[in-house]
């Protein structure tokens, strides 16, 4: 089994793809403290000194690591658990995955809020995904869109200056009611 490695924007965090499905749908978080509930996988992840959160997603495992740790010592043991994993294991993650659930009631968005998201889906978090991280709508109010930001976006440097640069003025270019877009 070959896994691919990627840097990303954020230092902290390194993007592993298994060559194989992760999750058949969603994404999923965790930090040490859901280890009791976490998928085989993720608990023998979480376990490894200096991880600090596993990022799971439809072809990705996002890790992030303390930063005192060093990435030279932790991709060896990232990997060989990620393929001791799947060479004994042929299912996804779904089996206990906490997929990402909205904040929001769909039903009662408005039309803004549904132009919104439309645009998250479909401009951005494919390319948020490439870095190894995701994007998810959180609610709109006042002109402000809140989001939460996932994986090797959460804590990155650059995550501001995609915010405001990337996200905040495409945005308000297709939806003049924007007028700022925040991280939770």
């Amino acid at each position: 089994m070959f896994i691919q490695t990627e840097d990303t924007p954020n230092p902290l965090t390194v993007k592993f793809l298994p060559g194989r499905e992760v999750l058949a749908q969603g994404t999923a978080s965790y930090v040490p403290d859901d280890i009791g509930t976490a998928p085989l996988l993720v608990q023998k992840l979480l376990t490894i000194a200096g991880v600090v959160s596993v990022f799971l997603s439809g072809d990705f495992i996002s890790v992030t690591k303390s930063a005192d740790a060093d990435w030279a010592l932790l991709r060896p043991h990232i990997l060989g658990a990620i393929m001791d994993y799947y060479s004994r294991n042929q299912e996804t993650l779904d089996a206990g995955a906490p997929a990402q659930k909205p904040t929001y009631d769909a039903a009662s968005l408005s039309q803004i809020e549904k132009d919104i998201i439309e645009l998250l889906d479909t401009r951005v978090r494919p390319a948020v995904a490439q870095d190894g991280g995701d994007i998810v709508f959180d609610r709109f109010e006042d002109g402000i869109v809140y989001v939460h930001l996932q994986g090797a976006c959460s804590g990155c440097p650059s995550s501001t200056l995609t915010l405001k640069s990337g996200v905040e003025n495409m945005l308000r270019h297709y939806i003049p009611e924007v007028e700022e877009v925040r991280a939770v």
